[in-house]
């Protein structure tokens, strides 16, 4: 029995290295993730879907929902990281990587109001899956899941990636002290016209 956390499908702005605002849409590559992870998600037999009501995760989350006939539930603790003023500005003009940025954006959220956040959305996930006798699959961001990484479980033999991957499987066991068992996996892209682009945005 597992937690599995997905990142959602690829955006335009992500492929454009841009930070994104709240209502940013899934891109056509994107679509065409979400629907190849969604039959890779229903072979785990999920029994519930937990996700960010954020366009882009929800849509993918809504393949999932689709592919296995369960209701969608969402949460605004899942939200990526508010960036505020920066939202709609390119990675490369500002020069701040999301994953790594300390500062507080101006009219966005810092760093340690985010992981607390994050931190919460990830006990509200524990909880939810105890009353569950299946997978839960939850569907949010990539500074998301890897501020649960950095702060919430075990990588047992993983290491940290640099970069969290557009719909990108991480699945964690649901007994403290939450070890990984498979991390950033995007085996359902490979050999595909919509393989994972390692020069996009990850987060923000």
């Amino acid at each position: 029995m597992s937690i599995i956390l997905i990142r959602h499908g690829e955006t335009l702005l992500n492929a454009a290295r841009v930070f994104q605002p709240f209502d940013t849409e899934l891109g056509p590559r994107g679509l065409e993730q979400a629907r190849l992870l969604a039959q890779r998600i229903a072979d785990y037999a999920p029994e519930a879907i937990l996700a960010s009501d954020m366009p882009r995760a929800h849509k993918t989350a809504q393949y999932i929902s689709e592919q296995t006939g369960l209701p969608l539930t969402t949460s605004t603790l899942l939200h990526e990281r508010n960036f505020g003023d920066w939202r709609g500005q390119s990675h490369d003009s500002l020069g701040h990587d999301p994953a790594t940025v300390t500062q507080t954006p101006p009219n966005g959220e810092s760093r340690e109001v985010f992981a607390k956040r994050v931190i919460e959305a990830f006990n509200h996930a524990v909880a939810m899956r105890a009353n569950l006798d299946g997978p839960l699959v939850v569907v949010s961001h990539g500074l998301v899941i890897q501020t649960i990484l950095e702060n919430c479980v075990a990588l047992g033999m993983h290491t940290m990636p640099h970069r969290i991957a557009n719909t990108s499987v991480t699945i964690i066991e649901t007994e403290a002290p939450y070890t990984v068992q498979t991390l950033n996996c995007t085996l359902h892209l490979h050999g595909t016209d919509v393989a994972e682009d390692a020069k996009s945005l990850s987060g923000g």
